[in-house]
Protein backbone atom coordinates (compact mmCIF):
# COMPACT_ATOMS: atom_id res chain seq x y z
CA UNK A 1 0.00 0.00 0.00
CA UNK A 2 1.47 3.54 -0.74
CA UNK A 3 1.81 6.15 1.62
CA UNK A 4 -1.41 8.58 1.39
CA UNK A 5 -1.00 10.64 4.48
CA UNK A 6 0.49 10.78 7.81
CA UNK A 7 4.19 10.60 8.56
CA UNK A 8 4.83 7.85 6.81
CA UNK A 9 7.34 6.28 9.67
CA UNK A 10 4.84 3.38 10.55
CA UNK A 11 5.82 5.19 14.40
CA UNK A 12 8.63 5.57 15.99
CA UNK A 13 9.96 8.76 14.38
CA UNK A 14 9.12 12.84 15.10
CA UNK A 15 5.43 12.73 15.01
CA UNK A 16 3.99 14.98 11.94
CA UNK A 17 2.54 17.62 13.74
CA UNK A 18 -0.48 19.82 12.64
CA UNK A 19 -0.86 23.85 13.56
CA UNK A 20 -3.05 22.24 16.38
CA UNK A 21 -0.75 20.04 17.98
CA UNK A 22 -2.07 16.92 16.32
CA UNK A 23 -0.08 13.93 15.41
CA UNK A 24 -1.16 13.77 11.22
CA UNK A 25 -1.27 9.72 11.47
CA UNK A 26 -3.71 9.83 14.34
CA UNK A 27 -6.03 12.12 12.58
CA UNK A 28 -5.72 10.41 9.23
CA UNK A 29 -6.42 6.78 11.35
CA UNK A 30 -9.77 8.81 12.75
CA UNK A 31 -10.95 9.76 9.12
CA UNK A 32 -10.19 7.08 8.20
CA UNK A 33 -11.82 4.87 10.52
CA UNK A 34 -14.95 6.84 10.52
CA UNK A 35 -15.53 6.01 7.09
CA UNK A 36 -14.83 2.66 7.09
CA UNK A 37 -17.29 2.08 10.40
CA UNK A 38 -20.18 4.93 8.54
CA UNK A 39 -19.87 2.60 5.78
CA UNK A 40 -19.81 -0.82 7.52
CA UNK A 41 -22.94 -0.34 9.05
CA UNK A 42 -24.69 0.42 6.09
CA UNK A 43 -23.53 -2.56 4.77
CA UNK A 44 -24.36 -4.82 7.32
CA UNK A 45 -27.81 -3.09 7.30
CA UNK A 46 -27.78 -4.33 3.28
CA UNK A 47 -26.47 -7.84 4.32
CA UNK A 48 -28.60 -8.14 7.16
CA UNK A 49 -31.56 -7.91 5.03
CA UNK A 50 -30.40 -9.98 2.06
CA UNK A 51 -30.00 -12.82 5.18
CA UNK A 52 -34.12 -12.34 5.99
CA UNK A 53 -35.70 -9.04 4.95
CA UNK A 54 -36.95 -8.51 9.21
CA UNK A 55 -33.11 -9.25 10.04
CA UNK A 56 -31.75 -6.06 12.60
CA UNK A 57 -28.26 -5.28 11.28
CA UNK A 58 -26.72 -5.32 14.17
CA UNK A 59 -28.00 -9.26 14.40
CA UNK A 60 -25.73 -10.18 11.40
CA UNK A 61 -22.48 -10.06 13.40
CA UNK A 62 -24.70 -12.60 16.00
CA UNK A 63 -24.87 -14.57 12.62
CA UNK A 64 -21.50 -14.07 11.99
CA UNK A 65 -20.00 -15.03 15.49
CA UNK A 66 -21.89 -17.86 15.67
CA UNK A 67 -21.49 -19.79 12.09
CA UNK A 68 -17.60 -19.09 13.44
CA UNK A 69 -18.20 -20.82 16.72
CA UNK A 70 -20.82 -22.96 16.73
CA UNK A 71 -22.51 -23.83 19.87
CA UNK A 72 -22.50 -20.65 22.30
CA UNK A 73 -24.05 -19.59 25.60
CA UNK A 74 -25.78 -16.22 25.17
CA UNK A 75 -23.41 -14.76 27.96
CA UNK A 76 -20.60 -15.54 25.33
CA UNK A 77 -22.28 -14.25 22.63
CA UNK A 78 -22.87 -10.80 24.62
CA UNK A 79 -19.47 -10.77 26.27
CA UNK A 80 -18.26 -11.02 21.91
CA UNK A 81 -20.68 -8.59 20.50
CA UNK A 82 -20.10 -6.13 23.88
CA UNK A 83 -23.88 -5.77 24.73
CA UNK A 84 -25.98 -6.77 27.88
CA UNK A 85 -27.89 -9.45 28.76
CA UNK A 86 -31.41 -7.87 27.82
CA UNK A 87 -30.36 -7.12 24.56
CA UNK A 88 -28.57 -10.17 23.83
CA UNK A 89 -31.96 -11.90 24.89
CA UNK A 90 -34.05 -9.74 22.66
CA UNK A 91 -32.08 -10.04 19.56
CA UNK A 92 -31.83 -14.30 20.45
CA UNK A 93 -35.59 -14.04 20.82
CA UNK A 94 -35.95 -12.45 17.23
CA UNK A 95 -33.29 -14.55 15.43
CA UNK A 96 -34.98 -17.58 17.01
CA UNK A 97 -38.19 -16.23 15.32
CA UNK A 98 -37.33 -15.67 11.89
CA UNK A 99 -36.47 -19.43 12.07
CA UNK A 100 -31.97 -18.79 11.82
CA UNK A 101 -31.54 -20.12 15.20
CA UNK A 102 -32.06 -22.69 18.07
CA UNK A 103 -31.63 -22.87 21.39
CA UNK A 104 -30.77 -26.40 23.21
CA UNK A 105 -30.11 -27.07 27.00
CA UNK A 106 -26.41 -27.09 27.15
CA UNK A 107 -25.30 -30.52 28.55
CA UNK A 108 -22.62 -28.99 30.86
CA UNK A 109 -25.22 -26.73 33.00
CA UNK A 110 -28.92 -27.63 32.82
CA UNK A 111 -29.66 -24.05 33.58
CA UNK A 112 -27.86 -22.68 30.67
CA UNK A 113 -28.59 -22.76 27.11
CA UNK A 114 -26.75 -22.93 24.04
CA UNK A 115 -27.57 -21.10 21.05
CA UNK A 116 -27.11 -21.87 16.90
CA UNK A 117 -27.29 -21.76 13.56
CA UNK A 118 -30.64 -23.87 11.96
CA UNK A 119 -29.52 -25.20 8.59
CA UNK A 120 -31.91 -22.59 6.72
CA UNK A 121 -29.53 -19.82 9.09
CA UNK A 122 -26.36 -21.09 8.21
CA UNK A 123 -27.52 -21.48 4.61
CA UNK A 124 -28.81 -18.19 3.95
CA UNK A 125 -26.21 -16.19 5.98
CA UNK A 126 -23.09 -17.80 4.10
CA UNK A 127 -24.70 -17.18 0.83
CA UNK A 128 -24.82 -13.57 2.12
CA UNK A 129 -21.63 -13.77 3.11
CA UNK A 130 -19.70 -15.75 0.21
CA UNK A 131 -21.21 -12.98 -1.78
CA UNK A 132 -19.63 -10.30 0.55
CA UNK A 133 -16.44 -12.01 0.34
CA UNK A 134 -16.85 -12.35 -3.92
CA UNK A 135 -16.78 -8.49 -3.58
CA UNK A 136 -13.69 -7.59 -1.72
CA UNK A 137 -11.65 -10.00 -3.99
CA UNK A 138 -13.27 -7.53 -6.76
CA UNK A 139 -12.76 -4.63 -4.79
CA UNK A 140 -9.13 -5.54 -3.75
CA UNK A 141 -8.62 -6.88 -7.26
CA UNK A 142 -5.16 -4.55 -7.66
CA UNK A 143 -3.84 -4.91 -4.32
CA UNK A 144 -0.91 -7.07 -3.77
CA UNK A 145 -1.84 -10.48 -1.83
CA UNK A 146 0.96 -9.57 1.07
CA UNK A 147 -1.32 -6.28 1.51
CA UNK A 148 -4.22 -7.83 2.02
CA UNK A 149 -2.72 -10.35 4.49
CA UNK A 150 -1.13 -7.30 6.07
CA UNK A 151 -4.70 -5.24 6.49
CA UNK A 152 -5.89 -7.76 7.91
CA UNK A 153 -3.02 -8.25 10.22
CA UNK A 154 -3.37 -5.29 11.31
CA UNK A 155 -7.10 -5.06 11.61
CA UNK A 156 -6.94 -7.68 13.67
CA UNK A 157 -3.91 -6.12 16.61
CA UNK A 158 -6.78 -3.47 16.15
CA UNK A 159 -9.88 -5.61 17.17
CA UNK A 160 -7.78 -7.43 19.64
CA UNK A 161 -6.82 -3.89 21.17
CA UNK A 162 -10.49 -2.99 21.68
CA UNK A 163 -11.46 -6.36 22.96
CA UNK A 164 -9.29 -5.17 26.33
Amino acid sequence: MQDEGGNGDGGGGEADLSAGGMDQAYLALERELTVLLRRARAKSGEMARAVHPDLESAAYGLLARLDEAGRLRATELAAYIGVGKATMSRQLRALEHLGLIAREPDPADGRAWLVHLTDEGRARFRAVRDARRVAYVRQLAGWDRDEVAQLAQLLHQLNRGVEG
